[in-house]
């Protein structure tokens, strides 16, 4: 995975430190990084992390994503809506200060009365855009318009990717004209796409792009998934999706990377791996120009086998609940107790990344960073990190530094047993640099992460 770059070993062996050059006068525009955000869903219909509110908000996404599943019963009878349920979830999400992004992946049993994942298409289009017009419309009667809707989640692997069907290209693109048409007729503003894939090169997406160019649905993002534990990997299906949009410059679809964590069979078990693969992966993300990304995900959460199965066949059911009942599970910030997890404090960091972004060079692929300036803060702020099993000596250095700064030093600590966030992110020692030209060395850990703020004396 980590081929291409030299380990820590190799690089003293080589008699030279990582280089990472800081070019505080160089802007890049602004980062965003808000926009690095978070998932939830497909498992409950409860507010599956309420209790970690503030913590959430904190890390100020601008996005959250959530599975609008059929266990949310927004069609319990004919002519009978029920939204009361999915509220909960929605002004969960609204109360972080993030967009929800809606994921259309429910099939209610008066629509869809065989339970058969390759059924996905309803009995009665009528009345399943009926539904889809008052659900849109219900959250613009709140004054809470939800402005991001997909339609589906994982749709070329069925109920192995907990979502109750199994499309194919011809169909998904006729359900997709449907269902977008009726979203648009709901809130002509309301932003559409999908297809959510588990694997972005399934012929779903060329299908829809193909039409979509011809005019025959709106697309305003385009959605995929990964679970690989190589960050590269993950580069590697953004620079896929943007080669197909390239053959449609029609197209100017945003791109959203919406689920997204460490391999999901064969994690790495070492505790400061998925902290540091988080950073790694958040900077190939942005290297790769992607608009949109949402961590899988929030909280670790177990499901009800007899509710998914009045949905989905008993195999499926089964699976969903083997899944999540019975395997290790590392991908939430807070696991199953609501226990916070080290990775929830690279999030932290980044949070902190606001503002425009600055130059930051290096020398080593395993040695990358982010630098921003936040004109409201008055301060710079650099997050760097080594992703790699060996430590690695860094000589941070810049020219044009342009007055004289103090720099508070943070390193974050994924081994320690206290969640204190003191510990966590714990101090180090601080410096005073002087305007100009100058340098400092360090050392990064195996999958060592630090944080400076440059602040004024």
């Amino acid at each position: 995975m980590l081929a291409a770059a030299p380990s820590g070993a190799e690089a003293a062996a080589q008699g030279a430190a990582a280089q990472l050059r800081l070019e505080f006068q160089r802007s890049l525009g602004p980062l965003r990084i808000d926009r690095m955000a978070l998932g939830q869903g497909g498992l409950s219909a409860d507010p599956m992390w309420d209790g970690r509110l503030q913590e959430i908000r904190a890390l100020q996404p601008a996005m959250i994503r959530l599975f609008v599943q059929e266990y949310f019963d927004l069609l319990p009878a004919a002519n009978r809506y029920h939204f009361d349920t999915l509220d909960r979830s929605v002004d969960l999400i609204r109360a972080t200060g993030a967009e929800p992004l809606l994921a259309i992946c429910f099939k209610p049993r008066l629509l869809f009365p065989q339970i058969d994942q390759d059924i996905v298409e309803p009995t009665d289009y009528a009345q399943w855009e009926e539904l889809i017009y008052r659900t849109v419309r219900h959250y613009i009667d709140r004054g809470t318009p939800v402005k991001y809707w997909e339609v589906a989640n994982e749709p070329d692997i069925g109920e192995d990717g907990g979502c109750p069907y199994r499309f194919k290209p011809d169909n998904y693109v006729r359900y997709y004209e449907r269902t977008v048409a009726t979203v648009r007729r709901a809130d002509p503003s309301a932003r559409v796409g999908g297809p959510a894939l588990a694997n972005v090169r399934s012929p779903i997406l060329p299908a829809l792009l193909e039409a979509c160019a011809a005019g025959r649905a709106p697309l305003d993002f385009i959605s995929w998934h990964i679970y690989s534990s190589s960050p590269t990997q993950i580069r590697g299906t953004v620079d896929y999706a943007k080669s197909l949009l390239a053959r449609h410059p029609s197209l100017k679809p945003e791109t959203i990377l919406n689920e997204w964590n460490m391999a999901l069979l064969d994690p790495p078990t070492d505790v400061r791996f998925q902290p540091c693969f988080v950073a790694e992966s958040v900077w190939q993300m942005k290297e790769a120009g992607l608009d949109w990304s949402s961590y899988y995900h929030i909280r670790d959460y177990h499901v009800d086998r007899e509710r998914f199965a009045q949905f989905m066949t008993p195999n499926g059911a089964a699976f969903m609940a083997r899944w999540w009942n019975r395997m290790p599970q590392y991908d939430g910030l807070f696991d199953y107790q609501n226990t916070i997890r080290p990775a929830y404090f690279t999030f932290k960091l980044l949070s902190r990344l606001t503002g425009d972004r600055r130059a930051a060079v290096s020398n080593q692929a395993s040695v990358h960073a982010f630098l921003t300036w936040d004109d409201t803060y008055q301060l710079f702020n650099v997050l760097f990190w080594n992703f790699t099993v060996e430590p690695v000596t860094v000589d941070v250095a810049w020219e044009d530094l342009p007055q004289s700064m103090r720099v508070r030093r943070i390193l974050l600590d994924a081994e320690t047993a206290s969640n204190d966030e003191i510990r966590r992110l714990r101090p180090i020692e601080r410096r005073v640099l002087e305007a100009g030209k100058g340098s400092i060395r360090t050392t990064l850990d195996p999958y060592g992460i630090q944080f400076w703020s440059l602040e004024k004396p």
